[in-house]
């Protein structure tokens, strides 16, 4: 593995918007924190600073929710038809594709991915998102309901529900997928009616800036999306504390999932969280292991392993374990680290010294406690926050690498004999967010994807992920769903209206 020196060229546009300090974004005006603080913003390749952003802090969500809460309910968003706020989201679509090679090189300088790899997927996903939730503006709908009849004359009712926007809305996103965690939340929230205070994640504010940017380009009005980065402990606080935002959506650690339950406590607002996960992968030995090797190695390498629904536990049948994992390893020595800009690398760098600290930090405790790596296992180069990617074996269920999320580039292998053991081991964790089975026999497949405590299970693929498909976890992996028409029920409340005729 090694470091290219060759990089592609960063386009004008990008050069420009990181060599300014970036305001935030508050009742339509781009405005510095109220303090006159800015925070550094690193990339990840170099751990070199590479742009100052406005630090927010309470007294900035103060005035983004006051900005959000009189547009919603006084400004001119309340009185857009569903149509045209379809159309408006339609067009934030359209300006994103028209402007993807630009957000693929700032998501590449921010969270350290290939440039090509956020063109194809977190780009794409993102104006996708905004197309297919553009279309569920205008179906957002309620129902009649007949009377029973038990307390007077049913034909002296008539009863019917309205689904309305939640209100203000607080939005809190993490760093591994920036702009399409953005997208994510912005998206659903828009087409039901809810205005918004958006808090990036303070290690990767960029892409989301510029989104801001095309948001008031779109045409949506002054107030209804307002973007205030800084950091959890003050801004995003503050924001999920607020007694005037009506819901938080979440996305991040378990950890900090029970935290903003705490803080949203307050006025009881209502909660959507989408947290971590220790995903199972499972591996029969019918499977077609031309498929599975390098879809095992994808469920857990991509995005440098740095997702929430990773398959980071890899459980495969005793018949097929050395096979399998011999071949996992080879796809992880093909992996060329290197930055983003890089064209011939397949792995940039972890997102920042913090994660780079975690993830060597759970290698010494499964090293620690009897775990071998059968490839890498160390951290790579001197500059940045590259980390070799990771085949351990010889785990046991109990070690920390098997329970808890990494978050990094390393999958635990670990054996079994009898397909009938393999879903107490599959589901022995807090988690419940993703699952993986790779097997031949069909029926097989959906009698253990029924057995899963998983919100996704991925059969003979893995990280698929499409703006029409609930995402969203079961157990300790958090509430609500994100995407599909799922995600409607996190921004809207619904009315019964009883009319005696």
């Amino acid at each position: 593995m090694a470091v290219s020196n060759t990089e592609i060229k960063i386009v004008p546009e990008v050069s420009s918007f990181i060599t300014q300090p970036r305001p935030m974004l508050i009742d339509g005006k781009w405005v510095q924190a109220a303090s006159g603080k800015t925070f550094p913003v690193y990339n990840p390749a170099t751990g070199e600073v590479m742009a100052h952003v406005a630090e927010g802090d309470k007294e900035d969500i103060e005035r983004a929710v006051k900005a959000a809460r009189k547009a919603f309910e006084s400004g001119p968003w309340r009185n857009i038809s569903p149509s045209e706020r379809g159309r408006m989201v339609w067009k934030l679509a359209d300006l994103l594709e028209a402007h993807a090679d630009e957000f693929a090189q700032l998501e590449a300088l921010d969270n350290g991915k290939s440039v090509k790899v956020a063109k194809a997927a977190d780009v794409a996903l993102a104006v996708d998102i905004f197309r297919y939730m553009a279309g569920w503006a205008t179906k957002i709908e309620g129902n009649t309901i007949p009377i029973s009849g038990v307390t007077a004359p049913r034909s002296t009712f008539f009863a019917y529900t309205l689904r309305e926007p939640i209100g203000v809305v607080g939005q809190i996103i993490p760093w591994n997928f920036p702009l399409l965690m953005a997208a994510w939340k912005l998206a659903p929230a828009l087409s039901a009616g809810c205005t918004i205070v958006l808090k990036p994640a303070e290690q990767t504010p960029l892409s989301a800036l510029r989104l801001g940017e095309l948001i008031l380009e779109a045409g949506i009005p002054e107030g209804v999306v307002n973007i205030v980065p800084g950091y959890g402990e003050t801004a995003g606080a503050a924001l999920a504390a607020h007694p005037d935002v009506d819901k938080i959506a979440f996305t991040g650690s378990t950890e900090v999932g029970k935290i903003i339950v705490k803080a949203a406590a307050g006025n009881l607002k209502k909660v959507s969280l989408e947290l971590g996960g220790k995903s199972p992968n499972i591996v029969f030995k019918d499977a077609n292991l031309k498929q599975t090797i390098p879809g095992a190695a994808f469920a857990i390498f991509f995005n440098h392993g740095q997702c929430c629904n990773a398959g980071s536990r890899l459980y495969i049948e005793q018949g097929v374990f050395d096979e399998v994992v011999e071949g996992v390893a080879e796809e992880a020595q093909k992996i060329k680290l290197g930055s983003g800009f890089d064209p011939t690398a397949t792995m940039g760098p972890l997102v920042s010294d913090e994660q780079l600290n975690r993830v060597c930090g759970y290698l010494e405790s499964g090293f620690s406690q009897g775990a071998r790596a059968l490839t890498g296992g160390k951290r790579f180069g001197e500059k940045g926050y590259f980390v070799e990617p990771k085949v351990l074996v010889d785990a046991k269920q109990d070690m920390k690498v098997v329970q808890e999320e990494i978050f990094g580039p390393v999958v635990v292998a670990i054996p079994f004999k009898d397909p009938n053991e393999i879903m107490p081991l599959a589901n022995d964790t807090t988690y419940g967010l993703a699952a993986g089975i790779w097997t031949n026999d069909i029926s097989k497949a959906h009698r253990f994807a029924a057995r899963l405590r998983a919100g996704t299970v991925w059969i003979n693929s893995y990280s698929v992920f499409d703006a029409a498909l609930p995402f969203g976890g079961y157990k300790q992996s958090g509430w609500g769903r994100e995407m599909g028409h799922e995600v409607l029920e996190n921004y809207t409340e619904v009315k019964s209206v009883c009319i005696g005729l």
